[in-house]
């Protein structure tokens, strides 16, 4: 027996000294994320002879937006983005909505997202946003109540800037230092929703400029030519107060300026000619946290100019509301109201409450 064990105890012996290759771990896939976003609205009319409460379609229940996004971070420095949309096609509260109450499904985003070109830069290559008014946008924060000046204008007041969300093409955004950021894009100038029209392009670059803590100053410009002899022009200046906790304040400023084949002005005779003329605006709007993550309040003053020569066609807006969030950070209850006042003594105006749920997971 001890003969046995003495060969057990050599066997064994002989058995931990032998190395085993260690197993290749097993790679962690890379994050991969889907979100979805969805606004629902209840609205009713507290008005009656405004052009918009004018019609019969006083109160209802209405999808006003979905997103379904996936996200891929494919290493550390590359990032891809898929983003599909559906869209009333009638804006509840805007003066140009079609009669169409369907959700329009399209695709929004389809980009790469490398970092690694330059220190603290993004570029992004496909269907990506565009700069002219990401930065607003991402300062009020509710788009789920309302679009941001730029962004909603031809629903307000129908006239053209031919600027959009999104777009295909390449933009480069980074920043030099805590004081300066910059952003550039070359784009089709078409939108995410219509295909290229001409062979040319449109160009649009950023400054950003923090002077000091709690104070941004924001300036854009893009040119696009058009035709043969044809071009615009869009110039805009956002400024950003954070100086007092839980209040942000913002003021927003742009002109667009295009040749005449865009300005189209109705004659007495019913016909219409070419004429040109400015369209511009500006907006200022505060957010201010009540309670962090739990209850904000909101108000944004809007004022249109679709016709630098024609004061009648001036249109003001005021929104203002309350976000509250009753249990999850996923489910907020936002009701607003929006006030319409025209420049033309013949134009009503327009009180419009909603009830916005925004519901993110």
């Amino acid at each position: 027996m001890k003969t046995r064990f003495l060969k057990a105890l050599a066997l064994t012996t002989a058995l931990a000294t032998i190395t085993v290759p260690a197993l290749p771990q097993t790679t962690t896939p890379p994050p991969q994320t889907f979100g979805t976003t969805i606004y629902l609205d209840y609205s009713f009319w507290a008005t009656k002879e405004g052009p918009i409460t004018s019609n019969a379609l006083n109160n209802k229940f209405a999808f006003r937006r979905a997103y379904f996004t996936y996200e891929n971070k494919i290493s550390a420095d590359l990032k891809f983005r898929f983003r599909f949309d559906a869209e009333n096609a009638r804006v509840l509260t805007s003066t140009t909505g079609s009669t169409n109450e369907q959700l329009k499904p399209f695709m929004k985003h389809l980009y790469l997202d490398w970092a690694g070109l330059l220190p603290n830069s993004s570029l992004k290559i496909g269907m990506t946003e565009t700069l002219a008014f990401k930065v607003a946008e991402d300062r009020w924060g509710y788009r789920s109540v309302a679009k941001t000046l730029v962004d909603g204008y031809k629903d307000v007041t129908g006239a053209d800037i031919r600027t959009s969300s999104a777009d295909i093409g390449i933009n480069l955004t980074g920043a030099i230092s805590k004081e300066l950021r910059y952003g550039a894009m070359v784009m089709n100038g078409e939108g995410y929703s219509r295909p290229e029209l001409n062979k040319y392009k449109k160009f649009g670059g950023f400054l950003q400029f923090v002077p000091l803590p709690g104070l941004n100053v924001w300036g854009y410009a893009e040119y696009e030519k058009v035709a043969d002899g044809q071009n615009a022009k869009m110039y805009k200046v956002d400024v950003y107060f954070d100086m007092i906790p839980g209040l942000n304040v913002t003021g927003e400023w742009f002109t667009y300026d295009s040749d005449a084949k865009f300005n189209k002005v109705a004659n007495a005779d019913g016909t219409t000619s070419n004429a040109h003329f400015n369209i511009g605006g500006f907006s200022i709007f505060a957010t201010y946290k009540i309670t962090p993550d739990k209850l904000h309040v909101f108000a944004r003053y809007d004022g249109y100019q679709p016709d630098s020569t024609n004061g009648a066609k001036e249109v003001s807006l005021v929104i203002a509301g309350v976000d509250w969030t009753p249990f999850h950070p996923s489910w907020k209850i936002q009701p607003n109201v929006w006030f319409y006042s025209y420049k033309d003594s013949a134009k009503k105006n327009d009180v419009i409450v909603n009830i916005t749920a925004f519901l993110s997971f």
